[in-house]
């Protein structure tokens, strides 16, 4: 069995329709996809109508997170997308991250990069707004050759000229709020150095003490030592060890099923959800 617990959509910073993901999915061997957007829970009807057969949905989202100046992303599994609190959360988080846009886009029009809120919006496609939009608008817009070159210190990475930081929450208090929707939590590519700055391992263990479920350590972002190194942690901790793709489709070249995730875990992480079940197609 093959298994992907992290993919991206148009309905927040993939190139291509829940449809197409799930297709692509089965076309590249999966049974199991998590589609995971950015803070929202979209595409997953469009994804759920579109299943070919012998493929499973997991839904799930990549919840916003930060501590300090760092930002944290995490991985929600099978939660009940209706609970208040985190519903809420949800849409604070979409709203804020359509404000950073706003402001990156008028930051960089300050340093005579030629990109508009109107092609930004339009290369969202009615989504989420995200840095990745902003990468794909100055590309067009012949400011750089390839969208990675935006998130750099002279663009919009952490620190950057455009960079703005946005509201995003504590993740002790997203596992928790995760848990109490019914879902399973886990870190998402936390020792991804080119990303910018590593979650610490003391933080891993207070994310465990709060109900984290697993940590992401198959993830191309992450080298050898640093699998090795959450491979250990994660067994000192009881935490689970999970592999994804963390497709973006074009804008990462197309790549789901690159890193798997154990049967094994993969059922156990159903068996700790009570918020949603996997969909298979009808």
């Amino acid at each position: 069995m093959r298994i992907d617990l992290h993919s991206h959509s148009d309905a927040s910073d993939g190139t291509q329709p829940p449809a197409d993901v799930v297709r692509r999915a089965r076309e590249r061997g999966l049974d199991v996809l998590a589609l995971t957007d950015h803070d929202t829970v979209a595409g997953h009807r469009e994804a759920a109508a579109a299943l070919p057969g012998g493929l499973t949905l997991v839904p799930g989202m990549e919840l916003s997170c930060r501590r300090g100046d760092q930002g944290i992303h995490l991985l929600a599994y099978l939660f009940d997308p209706a609970e208040p609190e985190l519903r809420a959360e949800c849409v604070r988080l979409r709203e804020a991250r359509e404000t950073r846009a706003r402001l990156t886009v008028e930051r960089l029009a300050e340093l005579g990069v030629p990109v508009t809120w109107t092609q930004v919006a339009e290369l969202a496609a009615g989504g989420p707004v995200g840095r990745p939009h902003i990468a794909r608008a100055m590309v067009a817009a012949g400011a750089i050759a390839a969208p990675d070159l935006a998130f750099t210190p002279e663009w919009i990475g952490t620190g950057g000229r455009a960079h703005v930081n946005r509201y995003a929450l504590d993740p002790v208090r997203a596992v928790r709020l995760l848990r109490a929707a019914g879902g399973v939590p886990v870190l998402a590519h936390p020792k991804a150095a080119r990303r910018g700055p590593v979650v610490p391992d003391e933080w891993i263990a207070e994310l465990a003490g709060a109900g984290l479920f697993g940590v992401e350590a198959d993830h191309l972002d992450h080298d050898g030592p640093a699998r090795a190194r959450l491979r250990g942690l994660a067994a000192e901790l009881g935490l689970a060890v999970t592999g994804s793709s963390d497709d973006h489709g074009e804008l990462t070249g197309h790549r789901l099923g690159c890193e798997t995730t154990d049967p094994e875990v993969y059922e156990r992480l159903v068996a700790e959800a009570t918020g949603a079940a996997p969909i298979s197609a009808s």
